[in-house]
């Protein structure tokens, strides 16, 4: 069986072009952030966000060797509009979140639904048109259902994007997928 994150990035490098603007929401191990510089080359933009220093080291060493220009940002994600340049709000062509907590870390500093909702709520704003999103859930950490429960209650509600779940129903602490694309 596929892992999910690989067939969020299928999905969305269906959609991403040379030069295109793009956003990893959640920068981790900068896995996410590495595939979207691919897709993107020397002339596109990659904005990253993570609350954790670590997360900025392992993305800016992964990233090293990518063209494209990069606006890595200690920040959470619920301040995207801040840091993402007006101008190119309703331009983005691609944004990833893969919520949880950055492997290999301190279990502890974990996403929240409050912040990630905020979040999303801005994602609407910054994608283009047929823009798409993924997020991946992780409801099998403490906290990770109710964040899951959430977001999932959050894009049940959204009118401007045409929403998909992938879900293993047999195992209710493995991850979902909400793959999105912006009318």
């Amino acid at each position: 069986m596929q892992r999910f994150t690989d067939i969020a990035h299928t999905w969305l490098a269906e959609t991403i072009a040379y030069g295109d603007c793009v956003v990893d929401a959640t920068l981790g191990n900068g896995h996410d952030a590495l595939f979207l510089a691919q897709q993107i080359g020397a002339s596109g933009q990659l904005f990253g966000f993570d609350v954790q220093k670590q997360a900025m080291e392992a993305s800016q060493a992964l990233l090293a060797n990518e063209p494209c220009c990069q606006h890595l940002v200690l920040a959470g994600h619920e301040t995207m509009l801040e840091h993402i340049p007006q101008e190119i709000h309703g331009k983005i062509q691609a944004i990833m979140f893969n919520l949880g907590w950055l492997p290999g870390s301190d279990k502890s500093v974990v996403t929240h639904a409050d912040t990630t909702i905020l979040a999303l709520e801005q994602s609407l704003e910054l994608l283009a048109p047929d823009g798409r999103m993924t997020v991946m859930l992780y409801p099998g950490h403490q906290g990770g259902d109710t964040e899951a429960q959430q977001v999932i209650t959050w894009a049940t509600q959204q009118q401007l994007l045409h929403i998909e779940q992938i879900t293993l129903p047999n195992r209710p602490k493995a991850p979902i997928l909400l793959q999105a694309t912006k009318f």
